[in-house]
């Protein structure tokens, strides 16, 4: 195996993309803070930006943003959304960071149950410690929570099977590698479009105005038909990792691990 940055092998962008296109719903990529703010962040924090390779082939791949935090819950950014803001308005502001936020995992899925989500993790998590970032973080966009879209995240963070760990596989597998789950990230990306948008995001048909669960989503999708406006806010979970297991070799099985953001 092999790990390089994006900005190494930019022909590889292409095969990168399909394999974090094919881990998440369409509507996911329609949210405006990455439209306006990941081509700054892929130019400024390309060592974070990370592909796995096997023979060539994209098999995984995560990126991560350096961004200021005091440790302290009270202080994490909102979300997601709010991660990349911060990120890059502090770095175009001259803001010292301290933490590396964990943004994005994929693996491509013929590569499941691999450990490569680890690999990703560990990884971005040796950079952020040798460039003397303090702490790790991720705004979790838990693999199983779209099963429950009308329960809190609260609540379900504290869902866990008779071993003590989560009944989420992402959850777990950050828990595996030390994490502890810090709270909600309540508002981790707002979504919003026209009606018309959502039911061609999601190959649905919203006929009244009203809360959906929707394929995909963590939370209700909101539409209202007299406004014309389909709006999906998304809550996640904010871990934090104290230490980071070695591992060897890379691509040794790793049990339990289920990749996802």
């Amino acid at each position: 195996m092999e790990i390089v940055t994006r900005a190494d092998r930019p022909e590889l962008h292409e095969m990168a993309a399909v394999v974090f296109q094919e881990r998440w719903p369409e509507f996911v990529f329609h949210n405006d803070v990455p439209k306006r703010y990941l081509g700054r962040a892929e130019e400024y924090f390309a060592r974070y930006d990370i592909m796995v390779l096997e023979e060539g082939t994209v098999v995984a791949g995560g990126w991560g943003v350096p961004m200021a935090w005091d440790g302290n819950v009270d202080d994490l950014p909102s979300g997601y959304d709010d991660a990349l803001i911060r990120a890059v308005d502090g770095r175009e502001t001259g803001v010292e960071p301290t933490s590396l936020s964990f943004m994005a995992v994929a693996v491509n899925a013929a590569h499941d149950r691999r450990g490569l989500a680890g690999v990703v993790l560990e990884e971005l998590a040796r950079r952020a410690r040798h460039d003397g970032l303090r702490q790790l973080v991720a705004p979790l966009r838990p693999t199983w929570k779209y099963r429950y879209p009308t329960v809190p995240m609260a609540e379900y963070a504290e869902w866990t099977r008779p071993d003590g760990l989560s009944i989420d596989p992402w959850i777990r597998t950050h828990q595996r590698m030390g994490a502890r789950v810090l709270g909600p990230a309540p508002r981790s990306m707002a979504i919003e479009g026209t009606v018309a948008e959502w039911e061609s995001w999601t190959d649905m048909v919203f006929p009244v105005t009203r809360e959906y669960v929707v394929p995909g989503a963590l939370n209700l999708v909101l539409i209202d038909r007299e406004r014309d406006r389909g709006v999906y806010v998304e809550e996640n979970l904010w871990v934090q990792h104290s230490r980071v297991r070695r591992r060897t070799p890379y691509g040794s099985a790793h049990a339990g691990t289920v990749d996802g953001r």
